[in-house]
């Protein structure tokens, strides 16, 4: 077995012959496209396939470009947010199977992700079915503990709950303007354009940040105290830690994690910090440090944390904010739900009242009908239930900031 990312890593690639296995992260692959390209491989699995879900990136045109007797991709959420990521990765393991991408689009993914067209739902299973062998949790760890999932709503106060009405309505003034106003731009099907979708989801991504603490959208906004989020984390982190409990704490913004790392300071509680900038060699020593009882929290950001990482240490997950696909968030608690835990696991949602978390919530049921609906293999499913289980489209979007 040889890592890439060690050695002269030319001569590994030039020298590499029967029986030797490479591993090698997407990233080093991207960059040494043309050498991993021009060999004839045996075998590629390609785990965390997710990685490559979308097909226009320079990393899925680089594993598409392998060249491989036989192809293996290993993936938690080949569904997160819409079927063309499916597609990205039955493009690599088996091309051609679902025709190109416009054409999967036109047969498949708009008539089930837009309509709810069961028979569409029925076709694109039974031509998937051969190549692929799904496996849950229940069915291949019988030993594993349960997992229970609670949301904890918690009520902003009066000048937070202000400030984002304040926000709220400024964002759809502006998001309104953007999609139908008189400088909209619109595509020659009269449609509004990428602009106007990036537009709205910049106002959505102000207002998730105003739901977590208002002072990382107004850094100026004088609160009195702390957020009612962060100090209603405080709070549960503290007890947790009184009864001899461990944490792993997700959010998608780092600044937020500050915010609560101060909050434990505060309380005096023991905690781990992992982020996208932590170095690999001191993001191990962190997490063999928690596993050994060097602190009460484990502070991970959604990037840094939605993979590769065994915490059975701990018994609490924390979701201190919820993210657009539940497929992310069953990702983040499956670090502590997982071979080798032997306590029941909890998970708690923070969720802040009033606020897009709310309507963020309700829009999991339809993504996980969506994946659930085309890769229950053989289960007996008869396809999606409902409709428009994908991303929503900017009227959906834009509906999202009214009240």
């Amino acid at each position: 077995v040889h890592i890439y990312a060690e050695g002269e890593r030319a001569a590994l690639l030039e020298q590499a012959g029967p029986h030797d296995m490479v591993i090698v992260s997407y990233t080093l692959l991207l960059q040494a496209r043309e050498a991993f390209c021009k060999r004839e491989w045996h075998t590629v699995v390609a785990d965390e396939a997710q990685a490559f879900k979308n097909a226009a990136t320079k990393r899925s045109q680089a594993m598409f470009e392998l060249r491989s007797g036989f192809r293996m991709a290993l993936s938690g959420t080949p569904v997160e947010n819409r079927l063309a990521e499916l597609w990205s990765i039955m493009r690599f393991c088996n091309p051609g199977l679902l025709g190109s991408l416009v054409r999967f689009n036109e047969h498949f993914a708009v008539p089930i992700e837009r309509n709810g067209v069961r028979e569409a739902a029925q076709r694109l299973r039974r031509m998937i079915a051969p190549f692929v062998l799904r496996r849950t949790k229940a069915q291949v760890l019988d030993e594993l503990p349960p997992r229970t999932e609670l949301v904890l709503r918690i009520e902003p106060e009066p000048v937070e709950a202000a400030h984002y009405e304040a926000l709220r309505r400024q964002a759809l003034a502006e998001a309104e303007a953007a999609v139908s106003g008189p400088k909209a731009r619109r595509t020659a099907s009269g449609q509004p354009g990428a602009e106007a979708r990036i537009h709205v989801l910049a106002q959505l991504m102000r207002l998730r940040r105003a739901a977590c603490d208002a002072r990382l959208v107004t850094p100026e906004l004088d609160l009195g105290q702390e957020g009612a989020k962060v100090r209603a984390f405080v709070q549960l982190a503290g007890e947790l830690a009184a009864n001899g409990h461990k944490t792993l704490v997700f959010s998608q913004f780092v600044d937020f994690l500050q915010l609560l790392r101060r909050g434990l300071d505060e309380a005096g509680l023991a905690w781990q910090y992992l982020d996208g900038a932590t170095p690999a060699a001191e993001r191990t020593r962190r997490v063999a440090a928690f596993q050994a009882g060097q602190g009460d929290v484990f502070l991970i950001s959604l990037k840094a944390g939605g993979f590769g990482l065994n915490l059975t240490a701990a018994d609490y997950v924390i979701i201190a904010d919820p993210w657009w696909n539940p497929a992310a968030e069953d990702q983040a608690m499956g670090r502590a739900h997982r071979i080798g835990q032997q306590r029941p696991v909890t998970v708690y949602r923070l969720i802040s009242a009033g606020t897009i978390e709310e309507r963020i919530l309700a829009l999991h049921h339809g993504k996980r009908a969506l994946a659930d609906g085309i890769l229950e293999i053989g289960e007996g499913g008869d396809g999606l239930t409902g409709t428009a289980a994908a991303l929503p489209d900017i009227d959906e979007l834009v509906g999202l900031l009214r009240n």
